[in-house]
């Protein structure tokens, strides 16, 4: 007789998920489940137009101290409040994978490869960037 214990799924396969997150333990929707595109969308937006904002305010706009703004409010407010100012309107979170304190080291890495946009872009099976699986975070919806 086959081992039914790895898949409970009629004609489901013991890799497949129903929805990103389900591998890592967390639930489909609702709290602690992996934040959607869109919500991820509109808090860049919000982060990226206060860190524009910024810069013209005190640069008179220049590139470079805009995504010095973006990056440094990134790693300030992960740091301290586990999310940035548009993760936390949109109610998320950015959390270890292995759980406890977030510490320096994860938003400092996070942030670097954010800032460089193409590793935010590639994502896994589980919609954690490869700027996510870098640091070994995972943004949830709080």
């Amino acid at each position: 007789m086959p081992d039914q214990s790895a898949s409970q799924r009629p004609g489901g396969r013991p890799d497949e998920q129903r929805w990103p997150g389900e591998r890592l333990g967390l639930p489909e929707s609702g709290s602690r489940s992996i934040a959607r595109p869109l919500r991820r969308v509109g808090a860049l937006v919000i982060d990226w137009g206060l860190s524009v904002l910024i810069s013209v305010a005190f640069f008179h706009y220049d590139a470079f101290a805009t995504l010095g703004i973006f990056a440094l409010t990134q790693f300030v407010f992960i740091t301290l409040i586990n999310g940035s100012i548009g993760q936390r309107v949109f109610r998320m979170r950015v959390v270890p994978l292995a759980g406890g304190w977030i510490g320096a080291w994860r938003p400092i890495v996070r942030t670097l490869l954010l800032c460089l946009v193409i590793p935010a872009l590639i994502w896994d099976r589980d919609q954690r960037g490869l700027h996510d699986k870098a640091a070994g975070t995972v943004l949830l919806v709080q």
